[in-house]
């Protein structure tokens, strides 16, 4: 069932939102060569406690292996859930940072991938498309649309570059739980799909590979890895449906 958010439950949600991205931005500012995936983890629950809030990742998942940290770190062909630890970030890295928040009840959920140092072209280009896919996704997000003209246009975005988008892994609904429905993915026929009605919050995040589309999870049991080795780059969005269009929840 899709939950239509009232102006107040978005005001809400607003303010949960505004504290990922700023969060997001604290473990931006410390990205750097030899800084461990573990450090940044602290980085982000010490900031996001700091204003009142809970890290919203924490103590997911089901039965004996939830997640146990505030932040996912996923690197190189790390596609999502990546679990912070000792590895240390080396120039030519590129590094997604997922990030979700629990204010009072209310979540935000945001996610970036940026370079460690000087990266090659063709990663440059990834990260490029990647945004570049989102803020389209965006555009599409208003009332009257269907879910699969996100979902369509993301694709076409991602695959007139010749990348691929990640099938198993999609976006979702945000805001009075961490996941909520609908689920929306990243590759789909415009025109097609549950109407887009004013109140709903959405958390758009294509995942692109620069090879092929497929995945694999690893044996932790969260880490999903792009199954050719290639490289992948992951940016999410919260954003609220409007009557006057959309809002970027998670726009500092």
């Amino acid at each position: 069932m899709v939950i239509l958010k009232s102006r107040e439950e978005i005001k809400c949600i607003r303010k949960s939102c505004q504290l990922a991205a700023s969060a997001l931005n604290k473990i931006l500012e410390n990205i750097k060569e030899g800084i461990t995936t573990l450090e940044l983890d602290r980085i982000a629950e010490e900031y996001i406690i700091k204003h009142g809030a809970k890290p919203a990742f924490k103590g997911e998942g089901i039965g004996k292996n939830k997640f146990q940290h505030s932040i996912c770190v996923s690197i190189n062909e790390e596609v999502v859930h990546g679990i912070p630890g000792k590895r240390r970030l080396r120039e030519g890295d590129i590094v997604s940072i997922d990030i979700g928040t629990n204010l009072e009840g209310y979540y935000g959920d945001t996610a970036i991938t940026v370079p460690v140092g000087r990266i090659g072209l063709k990663e440059q280009k990834l990260l490029e498309v990647t945004k570049k896919s989102l803020f389209k996704g965006i555009e599409k997000a208003i009332v009257g649309n269907r879910l699969g003209d996100i979902s369509f246009v993301i694709q076409e975005t991602v695959e007139k570059s010749h990348f691929s988008v990640v099938r198993e892994y999609v976006g979702h609904g945000v805001g009075c739980y961490l996941h909520e429905e609908p689920q929306i993915p990243n590759y789909g026929v415009s025109h097609t799909g549950l109407w887009l009605e004013e109140g709903m919050v959405l958390a758009l995040e294509p995942m692109v590979n620069m090879g092929g589309y497929k995945t694999k999870l690893c044996n932790n049991g969260w880490t999903v890895v792009t199954e050719d080795g290639s490289r992948s780059a992951h940016f999410e969005h919260s954003v609220a449906i409007t009557a006057d269009g959309n809002e970027i929840l998670t726009n500092l």
